[in-house]
């Protein structure tokens, strides 16, 4: 008489946890509109400087402005999602995403050009931050660090496809027709994501803007919620840095990596599409801590292999790192919602602040390092940030983990 209702018990369970499809592939959508928009400058700086006449180096402010837009906009987009819901902010952003994408392909000078991308920057927490959000107002603790491996991958996925079609396109057809062909993928992207997501249904929304603003001081004294915005600090510093000045060594002599070479490197970022939902899984049943080593590992493995001179030494190396990197960010994405006790959406927004934050301090702090000892000194720089993450991540997820 017992098993019959032991495995009616066990079928239920199973099933509250499985995710819809159609969820799974609106989150990844939604991860992969925003990301495409986000990197899709990084392989074609070279041709920008030229196009542009303006140095190498004043070109990455292509990469930083929609960096610190999104560090600035994240709480309060966060804010607005509590308070109102989740879907209309995710299918919103990534329809207006498409018009300061364009506008990028009429611009007429880098500073315009930053311009319009700190007006992309602007809109993408609104698919980013709310979404995590969305995920974790929607599943249970298990589901949701599954999910989340899931939305990681296609967040992984957009920011290989911006650079690949960015450093093709250019190649071919000129920076500015990269620009219109990431504007017609991500209107594509948006169609996927307001027919597939489904509109929440448990969300339960803040009782006013006083609740709403009570909740910045209730995160920002959650010490797991700190520790966890430092990793993700350090996670977007360290993958910043890494593509952002190996980029500037491969694109020099003796390797002399055009747009499109320099885009194909990120084809790297394909191990982290295959190991976040993995991430997710093993975070799941093993705990953090676990992960979290094995990812230092993998990034310090693939720093050093990075420093060799052959080519095919430095991309094992930055596969490695890449690996080791998407799931740090995977485990800090998914305890982000688990970590806060009350608006998920808020909190998230303030990890993207320091996640941001993070990469804006990744394009700009190992410069220096950079003029004066090379891409050396920006490894160095990338394992100390590693370390500091490590100890972190040991502090953060050694209590008993509600997952």
């Amino acid at each position: 008489m017992s098993s019959p209702s032991l495995s009616a018990v066990s079928s239920v369970a199973a099933k509250s946890t499985e995710i819809p499809r159609r969820v799974a592939l609106g989150a990844a959508a939604a991860g992969f509109g925003c990301f495409i928009n986000m990197w899709c400058t990084q392989p074609i700086l070279p041709v920008l400087a030229t196009s542009l006449h303006v140095g190498l180096a004043a070109t990455n402010n292509t990469v930083t402005a929609p960096l610190v837009a999104t560090a600035m906009m994240a709480p309060l987009s966060g804010a607005l999602s509590d308070r109102f819901g989740r879907k209309i902010f995710i299918s919103g952003a990534a329809f207006l995403l498409v018009v300061p994408t364009l506008l990028c392909a009429m611009a007429s000078s880098l500073d315009m050009l930053t311009l319009f991308r700190f007006a992309q920057g602007l809109l993408l927490p609104f698919i980013f931050t709310v979404t995590i959000g969305y995920i974790a107002d929607e599943f249970p603790g298990p589901t949701a660090t599954r999910l989340a491996g899931i939305y990681m991958s296609g967040t992984i996925s957009g920011g290989l496809a911006g650079r690949l079609v960015s450093g093709f396109v250019a190649e071919f057809f000129g920076w500015r027709a990269a620009f219109v062909a990431v504007a017609l993928i991500s209107l594509a992207v948006a169609l996927l994501v307001l027919f597939l997501l489904p509109r929440e249904r448990h969300f339960r929304p803040m009782a006013g803007w006083g609740d709403t603003l009570r909740s910045f001081p209730n995160h920002l004294t959650n010490p797991r919620l700190i520790g966890n915005y430092a990793i993700g600090f350090g996670v977007l510093f360290s993958l910043v840095c890494v593509f952002t000045f190996l980029n500037f060594r491969l694109a020099a002599a003796p390797y002399g990596f055009g747009p499109a070479a320099l885009g194909g490197i990120f084809t790297v970022y394909l191990g982290g599409v295959a190991i976040s939902p993995i991430t997710g899984r093993l975070a799941a049943t093993y705990g953090r801590r676990p992960i979290m080593l094995v990812a230092f590992a993998l990034c310090i493995a693939g720093l050093a292999l990075s420093l060799l001179s052959p080519v095919p030494f430095i991309l094992l190396g930055v596969l490695l790192t890449c690996c080791g990197i998407f799931a740090q960010q995977t485990v800090a994405t998914g305890f982000t919602g688990i970590a806060a006790r009350s608006a998920k959406s808020t909190a998230a927004g303030l990890y993207v602040t320091f996640y941001y934050i993070g990469g804006s301090f990744g394009g700009t702090l190992p410069a220096g390092a950079w003029h004066r000892d090379g891409w050396a000194g920006c490894a160095a720089i990338t394992v100390v940030v590693q370390l500091v993450m490590l100890g972190t991540a040991w502090i953060v997820y050694r209590r008993r983990q509600v997952t």
